[in-house]
């Protein structure tokens, strides 16, 4: 019994001095990470960094963070910040933002405002530290920006995952309810009642390929850019509109996407109206758009649906053989 007793006090004593041997290494790696990003230029500062969660977690606070990016002018700000690991499983981790934050770019400060948001994340076993798979859950989001817009949305979900079939890719599953456009783009209707003001539900799924691994790097160097995208599902309903869109694109160096979308939409008409006000498609197009979906709507035999392919080329949107619109740039800053 005696030699019980011994063996768990030294056991006891030797994950204790573990534990703080870990805790303080986590408190040091992190200091050195943000002092590294500020010999290189960076607004990079913590009033604070302190780990808890003995015996068996290694649970770091941040309080005062901010963090700037000096090549793309990208900036974040929390009051606290915090990162959860199981001492024995450092490598998946539980991100918790605060209440508030506030990301700012060159253009903008957006503060961020949620009763909850919170991450779990799952990390390679190695130095450079690549992205496996992640979940991002959030509740009651609204955003606010200082150029007049706000946004929100009631519950979302964005989950990750490293795909084993195409390196650096990364299958993607979000899904929102509440979705509360930015004010701004509502605005831009006009009167504002061709449509509610919020997407009661939004579902995409997608697998997207990138220039490089979603590691340290990305945030300490330049972010991956988008190389391709393939959407399996995306079904999105707002008010009297129904969207669902399958297909790729591939994306180049310029951010220009090239490639098919088959979309199946729900009171098609009412898209055109929106898309008019929103200065989306230009006057002068919307009757000869307007003909050229009613003669394609008629085919399926239901002419309040659309099935139609985009093509996106050069820049633009067409519709067949009409370019209807400037295809989107896809950059990641």
């Amino acid at each position: 019994m005696r030699k019980l007793v011994v063996i768990a006090v030294v056991l006891a004593g030797l994950w204790s001095g573990y534990w703080f041997i870990g805790a303080k290494g986590v408190e040091s790696a992190f200091t050195a990470w943000i002092e590294d990003r500020r010999a290189e230029g960076w607004v990079s500062q913590a009033e604070d960094i302190s780990t808890q969660g003995f015996p068996n977690r290694f649970d770091t606070i941040f309080t005062g963070l901010e963090l700037a990016d000096p090549d793309t002018g990208l900036a974040w700000r929390a009051d606290e910040f915090k990162i959860l690991a199981l001492s024995y499983q450092p490598n998946h981790v539980i991100a918790v933002w605060p209440g508030q934050q506030i990301v700012s770019s060159p253009l903008q400060n957006i503060t961020f405002q949620a009763d909850s948001f919170k991450g779990s994340l799952v990390f390679d076993p190695s130095p450079d530290l690549p992205l496996d798979r992640s979940s991002i859950v959030i509740e009651n989001l609204t955003m606010q920006s200082n150029a007049g817009w706000t946004a929100g949305l009631e519950a979302g979900q964005i989950a990750t995952r490293k795909s084993s079939v195409a390196p650096n890719r990364h299958d993607i599953h979000f899904e929102a309810t509440g979705l509360l456009p930015a004010s701004s783009f509502i605005q831009s209707f006009g009167d504002g009642n061709l449509l509610p003001p919020v997407f009661e539900r939004a579902l995409l799924k997608a697998s997207v390929d990138f220039t490089g691994p979603w590691d340290r790097h990305a945030v300490e160097t330049a972010r991956p850019q988008i190389t391709r995208i393939e959407i399996t599902e995306l079904d999105a309903t707002w008010g009297e509109l129904g969207l669902k869109a399958v297909g790729a694109v591939d994306v180049d160096e310029r951010g220009i996407p090239t490639g098919e979308v088959a979309i199946k939409a729900k009171n098609w008409r009412k898209m055109i109206e929106i898309a008019e006000a929103s200065g989306a498609i230009a006057p002068e197009l919307v009757s000869t758009v307007t003909g050229a979906l009613q003669f394609v709507a008629g085919l399926s035999g239901n002419s309040e649906t659309l099935d139609v392919t985009l093509r996106l080329s050069g820049g633009a949107v067409f519709l067949g053989p009409i370019p209807i619109g400037a295809a989107p740039i896809i950059k990641i800053r």
